[in-house]
């Protein structure tokens, strides 16, 4: 199983509103990096998601339900349909994660505005051994 994450402006649509409508189609993705990660989700992966706005923090857990498809709205972008899972009962902060020096290297800490990306073994390790996962 293969985890993602993606951001959202939770002024925009947060983990509430996924929590409130179950399922969601998540779109508005432009960056050629981030385009390849929603590509590349398969029905099952997991989804972290994560708030950019605010506290930036890995709030809940969501799945991907369908497979990858180009976007009806937009021809350079692509689509995944992603169900919630849960919230996460103390959030994982940005500024946790960037103190703790173990995963300098993930895009999250280096390209900070990437909307979608995977999520390296060792922070899913981390995050387990955390007891967030």
């Amino acid at each position: 199983m293969t985890y993602f994450l993606a951001k959202t402006d939770p002024e925009t649509y947060s983990i509430d509103n996924l929590e409130h409508d179950k399922t969601t189609i998540w779109d508005g993705v432009r960056s050629p990096q981030a385009l390849r990660a929603i590509q590349a989700m398969r029905p099952g992966d997991n989804v972290l998601i994560y708030h950019s706005q605010g506290e930036a923090a890995i709030v809940g857990l969501a799945r991907v339900v369908s497979e990858p498809r180009p976007d009806p709205n937009d021809s350079k972008s692509w689509v995944v349909d992603l169900a919630f899972v849960r919230r996460f009962a103390q959030p994982v902060t940005l500024r946790e994660i960037k103190e703790s020096h173990l995963f300098d290297d993930w895009a999250l800490v280096r390209q900070g505005r990437l909307s979608t990306m995977t999520v390296p073994d060792t922070v899913i390790a981390w995050l387990k051994e955390k007891k967030a996962l």
